[in-house]
């Protein structure tokens, strides 16, 4: 069974950067996909961003775009979101997950890690 284990996160002014990281354990681990997603207060939860297992292809919201860059190391299974130029309204809870094939939704989440970013 693949588990995902979120690191980083936390509290950064306006305009910091933070880095998101997820590791994923369990059985031979090769997704379609990875995705971060995220949650804020009263929302629902959005895309944030994606990156292509075999191939390394991101895509990303428009609202983070040219701010966030999505990376994945396929040996070590791991897969990071790098946030720059963060804004008040990136705050959420953000969520890394795995679509293990073409035809599969997003069906292993990772725990979640709260960022919050103060103006």
């Amino acid at each position: 069974q693949v588990r995902l284990s979120q690191s980083g996160g936390g509290l950064v002014q306006a305009g910091g950067s933070l880095r998101l990281s997820c590791a994923a354990s369990g059985r031979t681990f090769s997704p379609h996909s990875m995705g971060w997603f995220r949650q804020a207060p009263g929302k629902g939860r959005e895309f944030v961003a994606a990156v292509n297992w075999a191939g390394g292809s991101t895509y990303y919201a428009d609202s983070v775009k040219g701010r966030f860059t999505a990376s994945r190391d396929y040996t070590e299974n791991t897969v990071d979101l790098q946030m720059s130029s963060l804004k008040p309204e990136d705050t959420a809870v953000y969520y890394c997950a795995a679509r293990m094939s073409y035809s599969s939704d997003y069906g292993v989440w990772g725990q979640g890690t709260q960022v919050t970013v103060s103006s």
